[in-house]
């Protein structure tokens, strides 16, 4: 990692009809050991449930919280994104889907990773839906448990992975495959605000399912923005919900962007 840096994060969270696991997330965030950040909701059409929500934890957890709210038409992630990218002035925005839990240590290890020229994506270990449920039900703290707890719950199948909450200083392999965008989530992704403006933010072309991410990150590749690993140092838990199929529009749509060459003139 580099050197501790002073940084002003904006933490974007995208939600859509699960205030229960939004809450653990927000929650967990109020735990972070590094203060100097916001959050922003990102509420793709949510009913009540999601403002009232934010608006009581506003006035409960230790951080500026707010809330953006669009109509609900459809899966409109990239819009609303963008939407809530554009209510704060941080200088670095962390983008985390709102079924995503998050360990104290998260967003100090975002600020130390943090490198001009560069975006930062983290990996993820998924819960199962049994343990799931058990830690929305019960209102369990996953985020603080220790990794040892994390070994028990993967011998018992009730996580995919275990490796990504080891701590590993990967120095200069953080920057092995800087052009690569395959495999990159937009639940745990990193920039910088004036990278992130420069291509535009998301092409909110993208109203169904999946790539919006990975053409953000194709984007950002082509302006001269290179990716860097945030594999043992920034994991989230993510909380368990249905898999669902990309739609088919927006596979065709990301397939034009790699085709096209496309690049924003800065």
């Amino acid at each position: 990692m580099t050197a501790s840096i002073a940084l002003d994060i904006a933490v974007i969270v995208s939600t859509y009809e699960r205030p229960d696991a939004l809450d653990a997330v927000l929650r967990s965030l109020d735990d972070q050991t590094y203060r100097r950040f916001e959050v922003v909701v990102a509420d793709d059409g949510s009913g009540p449930n999601a403002r009232a929500l934010v608006a009581r934890r506003a006035e409960e957890l230790g951080y500026p919280l707010r809330h953006v709210w669009q109509e609900d038409r459809g899966y409109r992630l990239a819009a609303i994104r963008n939407r809530a990218a554009a209510e704060t002035e941080r200088e670095y925005l962390v983008f985390l889907d709102g079924d995503c839990v998050v360990r104290p240590d998260f967003l100090r290890r975002h600020a130390r990773l943090a490198e001009p020229g560069h975006f930062v994506h983290g990996s993820r270990v998924r819960l199962d839906r049994r343990l799931s449920r058990t830690v929305l039900e019960r209102g369990l703290p996953v985020g603080r448990w220790r990794t040892s707890r994390w070994l028990v719950e993967r011998l018992r199948g009730r996580v995919d992975r275990f490796t990504p909450l080891l701590r590993v200083p990967l120095g200069p392999l953080r920057r092995v495959s800087p052009r690569k965008w395959q495999g990159v989530k937009g639940c745990n992704l990193a920039a910088w605000r004036t990278d992130f403006l420069a291509v535009n933010g998301f092409d909110e072309g993208y109203e169904g399912w999946g790539f919006e991410d990975n053409d953000l990150v194709v984007r950002l590749i082509r302006n001269g923005v290179r990716r860097k690993q945030g594999r043992y140092a920034v994991p989230v838990l993510h909380l368990w919900h249905e898999e669902r199929s990309p739609d088919p529009a927006s596979r065709e749509r990301f397939e034009r962007r790699l085709r096209s060459g496309y690049r924003v003139t800065r």
